[in-house]
């Protein structure tokens, strides 16, 4: 059932929500604590306010009601921003953190370590590069679980 509510939200509301001028990070439908709850994560050039969230919402509420992606099941429907901290998963994400520091977790140990920060250097479709003080690694994306930009304040 979440696969077939995120399939038909990605097809019928996300390009709604781009024609406005929003990126739709991701889809999520997921149950938590207070039910199953049906989350756009959005982002824009100029970031995320709270204001935005509600234009989205406004925007999408009447729309989920009427295709009716949960057969009527209750959910609590949310809008939110994905974070400056969000973890690399689209190419707009890579492209966005080319040349910026990310930290890099992966499933299984290399060469003794799980964790390696460094610059972003290249990427394509299947792999990625990051150069740090001491060398350049390649890593495949399936041996990773985490990537995340390194937020210095």
């Amino acid at each position: 059932m979440a696969g077939k509510v995120k399939a038909i939200c990605e097809e019928k509301i996300v390009p709604l929500i781009e024609e406005v001028g929003y990126e739709v990070v991701e889809v999520e439908y997921v149950k938590k604590s207070d039910g199953m709850n049906l989350t756009f994560y959005i982002d824009s050039e100029n970031g995320v306010q709270i204001e935005d969230c509600e234009k989205v919402s406004r925007l999408v509420d009447e729309v989920i009601d009427e295709i009716n992606p949960t057969d009527d099941q209750p959910y609590i429907l949310s809008v939110s921003s994905p974070g400056i901290d969000r973890p690399l998963k689209t190419e707009r994400d890579f492209r966005r953190n080319l040349n910026k520091e990310i930290k890099v977790t992966l499933f299984a140990k290399v060469d003794g370590k799980k964790e390696f920060v460094g610059e972003l250097t290249a990427f394509d479709d299947q792999q990625f590069t990051i150069k740090n003080k001491d060398n350049e690694i390649t890593f495949q994306k399936q041996q990773v679980a985490h990537i995340v930009p390194v937020i210095k304040f």
